[in-house]
């Protein structure tokens, strides 16, 4: 390719542009501009002030308020006292609403084997399914799975940063 069809090529969406905008501009003379605005305007009452609002917020599925997230202790699986109302209000969220379907995903910290985590993982999902079923949700509605140590929520390799990590999130579809 030529530098002169290189050039063509570069400049022919910018000369179409320029285009379209010199037909837009072309409207009734003296009605297109600020000063037709300001002389014919009867008072500054009449323009009411625009106020931007943000946009709302879709709602996400599952119960409104309740936390996604439950932890656990180091190399185990039993739903902590802590988070039992957690579970049991994701657990009557399900039971009210019977088309809704979770995913419990199990997490661990990144200490031990690959195949030990997700054992570990599936294990914490499991142990959350389990209280839900327990607490009146049907089972058909949970799915679980473990992610082991692959999708970490820090990287920090603190005490605080393996409890982050520890955890089974509900993710619902």
């Amino acid at each position: 390719m030529t530098d002169h069809h290189r050039l063509h090529h570069r400049l022919a969406p910018l000369l179409a542009l320029a285009a379209v905008v010199a037909g837009c501009a072309s409207g009734r003379p003296g009605q297109d501009d600020t000063s037709y605005y300001y002389s014919n305007r009867q008072s500054p009452s009449t323009v009411a002030p625009v106020v931007a609002r943000p946009a709302p917020m879709p709602r996400a599925p599952g119960p409104q308020g309740v936390a996604r997230i439950v932890y656990f202790d180091f190399d185990r699986f039993e739903v902590k006292p802590e988070y039992r109302d957690v579970v049991q209000a994701h657990a009557d969220y399900l039971r009210s609403r019977p088309q809704a379907r979770v995913v419990l995903e199990g997490h661990t910290d990144s200490r031990g084997g690959r195949e030990y985590n997700l054992a570990l993982g599936q294990r914490r999902a499991d142990a959350v399914a389990q209280r839900m079923r327990l607490g009146g949700a049907n089972g058909a509605q949970i799915d679980t799975m473990s992610w082991g140590m692959e999708r970490p929520a820090s990287n920090e390799l603190t005490e605080a940063g393996h409890q982050l990590n520890r955890r089974v999130e509900f993710v619902y579809r």
